[in-house]
């Protein structure tokens, strides 16, 4: 199945380009896999031609116009697909109405000077742990967790993970019992998760008004 991510590179009018990978969630990988020099992730050491596509994707070029501009390159693969899914897009637009919190197990975001940010999700949707929820929508409903480091590898990833679930599982049973309504489950996933999470990491979750709610500030 792949260990799905969506991936935003900042364009130079602070919009992004929006661009998938397959495998690029494994151990959130591309943190450091992204750079200058393999703007897409790849294993390729000269990789001009990504540099001068992202060059013209952060200039305004269209999604479009990106398969005439690939036509016939004999390109090495990359982690990251070169063809974005969408441009022009705020990062407000990108976790409210592109991630799907539940498919998408990891989203980075690429500054201009390739400053990359790496969120874990986490999704709100409690139709597996409650008998009573038959179904809970997956694009926007959810949180993107920061992730603290350490010689290079992501520490307390997993056990963030499976703290979020015992809590769904709580939450689902509180539901069943008709202590929580879906909105107060909601609300209480908030709040739990933003005491588990604490100020070492910063936990953005997607609103219905205004889709960036920064529960905590932190550094990545």
């Amino acid at each position: 199945m792949g260990h799905r991510a969506l991936v935003a590179y900042e364009r130079t009018d602070g919009q992004y380009t929006l661009h998938y990978s397959h495998w690029g969630a494994s151990n959130l990988k591309l943190k450091h896999r992204i750079s200058a020099e393999s703007p897409f992730g790849g294993e390729d050491t000269d990789s001009k031609w990504a540099k001068q596509l992202l060059a013209e994707l952060a200039d305004g070029l269209e999604a479009d116009a990106v398969d005439g501009y690939l036509a016939g390159e004999d390109r090495p693969s990359t982690v990251v697909e070169p063809k974005p899914r969408a441009t022009g897009l705020t990062l407000d637009e990108i976790v409210a109405d592109h991630l799907d919190y539940l498919h998408h197990e990891a989203f980075f975001v690429v500054s201009t000077t390739f400053e990359v940010t790496a969120y874990r999700t986490l999704w709100f949707g409690l139709q597996y742990d409650s008998e009573t929820v038959e179904q809970g929508e997956t694009v926007g409903n959810g949180a993107l967790a920061t992730v603290r480091w350490y010689d290079g590898e992501p520490i307390g990833d997993g056990h963030l993970q499976g703290q979020f679930a015992a809590l769904k599982d709580v939450v689902g049973d509180m539901i069943d019992k008709g202590v929580f309504t879906p909105s107060t489950a909601r609300q209480y996933l908030k709040r739990k998760l933003a005491e588990r999470v604490g100020d070492r990491q910063e936990l953005l979750i997607p609103t219905g008004e205004s889709p960036f709610e920064k529960a905590n500030l932190g550094k990545s």
